[in-house]
């Protein structure tokens, strides 16, 4: 079985981390799960243009065909504007139609301000309910202020645990799904 988490922000190293908290929760919850980090900052992805996957460089084909082959998602976005990040949301419009079907996708966000726990649930739900994802009951939200300012790891206890907690869930239900595909 594998997990990948994909970082959704071209700069700062805030949703990197997360993701990456995200996965050592995965990876603690079952050490037989491979995870993998897609951190958009590391790859040319070209802007969609609505052609096949083939008419795009090495780089959007090689993240686009390692998200199609991952059995579970965790999606990490900074949210900007109201709004998740337009790196990621350009990244799921390269998506093929039903592209996340039989897969839990799971997501983390971060904002600057409380005012924006709920925008990834107004904003990315919709897209990966429309590309077949199956969604775990609770994701997470991380304020600037649960970071430490100088290393930008999460210092927050209890956004640690819920961390742990949703790492937990994505390994169950990905394992639970996986038995019914």
């Amino acid at each position: 079985m594998k997990i990948v988490g994909i970082s959704g922000a071209l700069s700062g190293q805030k949703t990197s981390q997360m993701v990456n908290d995200c996965l050592y929760a995965v990876k603690k919850a079952n050490l037989d799960v491979e995870i993998e980090l897609i951190d958009l900052k590391d790859f040319d992805i070209e802007f969609m243009q609505g052609v096949p996957l083939s008419y795009y460089n090495d780089d959007t084909q090689t993240v686009v065909n390692k998200i199609l082959k991952a059995d579970g998602i965790v999606i990490g976005t900074p949210i900007y504007q109201a709004s998740i990040s337009g790196s990621l949301k350009n990244l799921l419009d390269l998506m093929p139609e039903r592209a996340f079907k039989g897969k839990v996708v799971g997501y983390i966000s971060n904002a600057g301000s409380d005012k924006h726990f709920m925008v990834a649930q107004f904003n990315l739900e919709p897209i990966i309910r429309f590309l077949g994802g199956i969604i775990p009951p609770k994701n997470v939200f991380v304020n600037f202020d649960h970071f430490d300012p100088e290393d930008n790891i999460i210092i927050d206890k209890r956004v640690k645990e819920r961390i742990m907690d949703f790492g937990k869930m994505l390994v169950k239900m990905t394992e639970q799904l996986g038995s019914d595909y």
